[in-house]
């Protein structure tokens, strides 16, 4: 059986009093979703060791990082050993996006065609300067390609099939 793709949603970069408490870098878009109260996630240590399964028994927001309470870890002594460890998720465990939005991993790689079926590459990566994220797509040839992500531009994403339909506006090329 193939093994479960894990996904970080956050590191421990610290502990934080004496009460079992952690500080976590959070590496996920939906923080407030990963730590809530009750919710599980996987603790993986640095090495190759066994992943532990935890819930949260509480979390706040404090100065870019996350104040995080794990249930049954009650002192610093339990919770020092833990710096360095990563917080994931499964797949299964993704949160649902809305119409029209789409995780990084599920866009890179994607290949790029226009609405009249001309290949134009592959993304290969995300840009997020300001208004609307700008794909970059590889070309076979030549210099490489960014599209702005807007309705003028892309058409269609077919994640399951990892193809974007674009319409080609005036100087993109």
């Amino acid at each position: 059986m193939a093994e479960e793709r894990l996904f970080n949603v956050g590191k421990i970069v610290n502990t934080h009093g004496v009460s079992g408490e952690v500080r976590v870098w959070p590496q996920t878009d939906f923080p407030d979703v990963r730590f809530k109260a009750g919710n599980r996630l996987l603790l993986i240590p640095p090495d190759t060791g066994e992943p532990v399964t935890v819930e949260i028994e509480t979390a706040r927001e404090q100065k870019n990082v996350f104040v995080v309470k794990l249930k049954g870890y009650d002192d610093i002594n339990q919770v020092e050993k833990l710096k360095g460890w990563e917080l994931k998720v499964g797949e299964a465990d993704r949160a649902p996006l809305s119409e029209g939005e789409y995780y990084v991993r599920d866009i890179v790689g994607c290949n790029v065609v226009t609405e009249d079926g001309e290949s134009l590459g592959t993304i290969t990566d995300i840009l997020t300067p300001g208004a609307n994220d700008v794909w970059v797509v590889k070309r076979p040839v030549g210099k490489e390609l960014l599209l702005p992500v807007i309705d003028d531009v892309v058409r269609d994403v077919d994640v399951a099939a990892k193809t974007v339909k674009v319409h080609l506006m005036e100087g993109l090329l």
